[in-house]
């Protein structure tokens, strides 16, 4: 059942994304472009994921653990180090210059872009690099 309900929300919120512009590049590139020629129309998206999410928050605040699993999962190291930091420059960089970051990527694979292919391509390699590293 943990697959299903899983896989039922991989796809919503894969629908989402596309319905959203957010698999759209030059719509990110064009949001983040504070000093340019910023288009705030992702704004209404990130108010729209606010309100859908935020009474289910409310309702399960106090929860013991999760509906479909044993227990929550909640990372162990809670400290800032230099690797968080480079990672998130990173991603930062990375999103800030090319336009999508791995949720839409993904997701814009069903509309069969080179570009997305080639980030995700992109980013599976970097993956083995951090391996390699760490």
């Amino acid at each position: 059942m943990n697959k299903i309900i899983s896989l039922i929300s991989g796809v919503i919120f894969g629908f989402g994304l596309t319905v959203s512009s957010m698999t759209n590049p030059a719509k990110v590139l064009g949001f983040l472009d504070l000093f340019g020629q910023w288009d705030p129309s992702l704004i209404f998206v990130m108010i729209g994921a606010i309100v859908v999410s935020s009474p289910f928050f409310f309702l399960t605040r106090n929860k013991t653990k999760p509906l479909f699993a044993q227990s929550f999962s909640i990372p162990e190291v809670k400290t800032i180090d230099t690797k968080l930091i480079i990672g998130s420059s990173m991603f930062g960089v990375g999103w800030g210059s090319a336009g999508l970051c791995p949720g839409p990527a993904i997701s814009s694979l069903a509309l069969l872009n080179n570009y997305s292919l080639a980030f995700i391509v992109s980013m599976f390699l970097g993956f083995l690099l951090a391996k390699v590293f760490n």
